[in-house]
């Protein structure tokens, strides 16, 4: 069975099809589908926008469609990047510009006071209109340098501090199980297991 993920974005794919491993599905990205639509995410919340990005590419494919929204949420910064998180330096996906950013704007900001957290909501939504949710956090600080090769946006700039590592020097395993998206997708693992 297919399941369609709605992004574009080959560093999440990865991560997904990671995530989703031990499920009997064929995870295809958009690259798989015929002029897909662009979903203007312009949601108040993730939840909003993942729910409008699987319902529209899951009525657009036909296919049971996994979207998520997910972003940095600093706690200095009232809750920034926020939705904004792959767009804040401007540019869509500017990864490098949006830490550059991130990190001038806490640059006077002790290091045990840049709490922030990654969140995530996942949609999973079936072409008739039938839609579920889930939601996973992972809390940490924010530090000066980037570090780790591993991942990709924020995570190396994003510390854990049980493991003293950013997410992109963690090893794959362990930041698969601990991240938010990996949090998010535990719970809906058993809906997806009933569906195929």
């Amino acid at each position: 069975m297919k399941l369609l993920v709605a992004t574009s974005n080959q560093g999440k794919l990865v991560e997904l099809r990671q995530l989703l491993a031990s499920v009997d599905v064929d995870v295809v990205g958009l690259d798989q589908l015929d002029s897909p639509p662009e979903v203007e995410e312009d949601g108040e919340t993730f939840k909003d926008n993942a729910i409008k990005k699987a319902l529209t590419l899951a009525r657009f494919s036909g296919q049971l469609t996994l979207a998520d929204d997910s972003g940095l949420c600093v706690d200095m910064l009232d809750g920034a990047p926020g939705v904004f998180s792959a767009r804040y330096a401007g540019e869509q996906g500017d990864d490098k510009a949006n830490n550059v950013k991130l990190v001038k704007a806490l640059q006077h900001i002790p290091l045990n006071q840049r709490k922030a957290h990654f969140y995530c909501c996942i949609a999973l939504a079936w072409p008739d209109g039938r839609c579920s949710t889930v939601e996973g956090q992972v809390d940490g600080l924010i530090v000066d340098q980037q570090r780790g090769t591993h991942g990709f946006g924020y995570d190396p700039l994003f510390l854990v501090p049980e493991y003293g590592k950013t997410m992109a020097e963690l090893p794959a395993e362990i930041k698969n199980r601990i991240s938010h998206r990996g949090r998010a997708l535990q719970q809906l693992l058993p809906l997806i297991d009933q569906i195929v």
